[in-house]
């Protein structure tokens, strides 16, 4: 395993554990050159079918550039890492048991949005003025009063 700081080859794995839901082994590692620690997790690969972007392109479902652009929505928001993790392996799961060969970008880019309407508010909106690529301040606006209208715009739905 590369390792991230050095990018030596060479490491020795410390620790290992099941993850909570039992589809990933949790490996802490130290490089063998600059003696640094690092997580690593160890999933049993499986058959992912192609995402239809909206222009028609096709790609394969990448879960790294899914989990980047959540966290982007949930910078110095009080959602833990653990979270995101667990979501995106739960939509995995109902990826794989669609049997499909491809799916639409849109199906999961709606999965995110419900996702975070659920867990933080200013999250939601950050992923939506991407996702939903607002025109103009009044579109932006239209979904911020929706939400406000919905019970939340107190910054977070976990009650802070």
């Amino acid at each position: 395993m590369k390792c991230p700081f050095c990018g030596a080859l060479d490491s020795r794995v410390i620790d290992s554990r099941l993850s909570k839901d039992g589809n990933a082994v949790r490996r802490r590692r130290e490089c063998a050159d600059c003696q640094r620690r690092y997580t690593t997790y160890e999933r049993v690969e499986s058959t992912i079918p192609l995402v239809v972007k909206k222009d028609g392109r096709r790609e394969q479902f990448d879960r790294d550039k899914l989990k980047s652009g959540i966290l982007k929505a949930c910078q110095k928001r009080p959602v833990g890492i653990d979270e995101i993790e667990r979501f995106l392996d739960e939509l995995q799961g109902r990826i794989q048991e669609l049997g499909e060969r491809e799916i639409e970008s849109g199906w999961l880019g709606e999965q995110v949005m419900t996702y975070l309407h659920g867990l933080d508010d200013v999250a939601y909106v950050r992923f939506a003025s991407v996702y939903r690529s607002f025109r103009d301040l009044k579109e932006f606006m239209s979904e911020v009063q929706d939400l406000i209208r919905q019970g939340g715009g107190k910054g977070g739905n976990r009650g802070n």
